[in-house]
């Protein structure tokens, strides 16, 4: 998701880059005169080689097929610059880090190398328990600065009171753009007599038609609980017609979710599941049993991210095909999406400067060339994305990236909003798939979260501009 270069960086999330370039106004987080790991600015870029013999423990989530294997690629191809390093990795699903990285974060011996999802959840609360190193220093000694925009940059950022994300020193650097699209099974459109849809009301309007041939229109399997977030998101960035009215909420500088999108999102995903547009009993079915499902011609619609396209084009080959969520007649495409987690070293590291060699080498030139090899979208598309067949679905993918980052499309992951939106969100949107949960009082539901953490934010001194 990053066009790197200053000239370029308005194509880049242009009004989420102005919401927060205009939060960062503390010292050192253009990566001058901050502290890094151990509490000095590094002076000069690190090199591992002369580190002696160094054992590099990463926790990570990249275990997907494409993720993984672009991670497998570059972490032997790091051992093999430096021989005297091994990477000893342990590689967790999203949840499965998640429910475990506090503890592994505040024992004794914690891993080198994290990732932490950006937010107030996991992020805020390890930076300001100070689990987690301040990167700037190494932000200039590798320019990370331009090799990515610093609106992506900030996602990663804490304050120093450790109150806020958006703003403050940095904390982590993230490798992959992300942003949740339509995957679609070109074969079973065909069978039912669609055309993959060119606007919003297409995609609605081959709902119904597809039932009525006996395909199910849309795969999906919520037992995980957040792609029913993904799938909310875009709804309601279809609902609201723009990203900013969302965007600005998640980062605390809009109305809040007491919407009229809030509430025709809700709706609509509760009419889907009511009228059989998603399989039966979908919140008792696994995220991964869903996309293999579709993969196999279960499913005319599947819509997640961009991560788990290298998974679906090896069984489906030219018969998939992937697009952002279509826009509205006239308007310009809006979804959910950013950056992937961020890569962080951790307080305790005892080899902060190798770790930090190795973030630098996860998200250079070389690492966006085999991500993009791999099926795997880079924050910075290189040379070998603009080789792509534009008719595939991974040219498909980067053509996507371009329009949602020239249109300002691309709305923050709604689990930022506070330290447990997460847990809300997917709790109360089973609620909604399931008929237990109005969209009246889910709108209501989420409002009182976000209200209540935003009043608490005042009260503690932490929303200050």
């Amino acid at each position: 998701m990053k066009a790197h270069r200053h000239h370029r960086r308005l194509t880049a999330l242009g009004a989420l880059g102005a919401l927060l370039l205009a939060a960062a106004c503390v010292p050192g987080t253009d990566g001058s005169g901050a502290a890094g790991p151990g509490g000095g600015a590094a002076t000069a870029v690190p090199d591992p080689g002369k580190a002696g013999k160094v054992t590099l423990t990463v926790w990570d989530q990249q275990v997907r097929g494409g993720t993984n294997a672009e991670i497998e690629r570059l972490n032997k191809e790091f051992e093999k610059k430096y021989p005297n390093v091994t990477i000893k990795r342990v590689a967790r699903s999203f949840n499965d880090l998640k429910k475990t990285l506090k503890l592994a974060l505040s024992g004794d011996n914690p891993p080198d190398v994290v990732q932490a999802n950006q937010g107030y959840a996991d992020m805020v609360a390890f930076a300001r328990a100070g689990m987690l190193a301040p990167l700037d220093s190494y932000a200039g000694l590798y320019s990370w600065n331009t090799r990515f925009p610093q609106t992506l940059l900030n996602l990663n950022r804490v304050s120093p009171d450790g109150k806020r994300f958006g703003t403050g020193q940095l904390y982590g650097i993230s490798q992959e753009g992300e942003y949740i699209g339509v995957y679609y099974n070109k074969k079973v459109l065909r069978k039912a007599g669609v055309e993959p849809p060119k606007t919003w009301q297409d995609l609605t309007g081959a709902l119904p038609k597809l039932k009525r041939s006996g395909e199910l229109p849309v795969q999906f399997g919520n037992l995980d609980k957040y792609p029913a977030i993904h799938t909310f998101g875009v709804l309601q960035g279809q609902a609201a017609g723009s990203a900013e009215p969302v965007r600005e909420t998640v980062f605390g500088r809009g109305g809040g979710f007491d919407t009229d999108a809030t509430r025709k999102a809700a709706r609509t995903l509760a009419d889907w599941a009511e009228k059989g547009y998603f399989p039966k009993g979908a919140n008792g079915k696994g995220y991964d049993d869903a996309a293999k499902q579709f993969a196999d011609g279960k499913g005319a619609f599947l819509i997640t991210g961009t991560w788990q396209l290298a998974d679906l084009r090896k069984p489906m080959g030219d018969d998939l095909g992937f697009m952002p969520p279509p826009p509205a007649a006239g308007q310009q495409p809006v979804t959910t999406g950013g950056e992937g987690l961020p890569w962080s070293v951790t307080s305790k590291s005892d080899h902060p400067e190798v770790a930090a060699a190795y973030l630098d080498f996860l998200t250079n030139a070389h690492a966006s060339k085999v991500m993009t090899e791999e099926g795997v979208l880079p924050i910075v598309p290189g040379k070998a994305a603009k080789k792509l067949d534009p008719d595939t679905a991974s040219g498909q993918m980067f053509t996507g990236w371009e329009k949602l980052n020239a249109a300002d499309g691309l709305v923050p992951y709604l689990d930022y909003t506070t330290p447990t939106f997460y847990d809300t969100l997917s709790a109360d949107l089973q609620g909604v798939l399931s008929g237990k949960l109005s969209p009246d009082g889910f709108a209501a539901r989420t409002q009182k979260e976000y209200a209540d953490f935003r009043a608490q934010q005042r009260a503690d001194g932490g929303d200050e501009e």
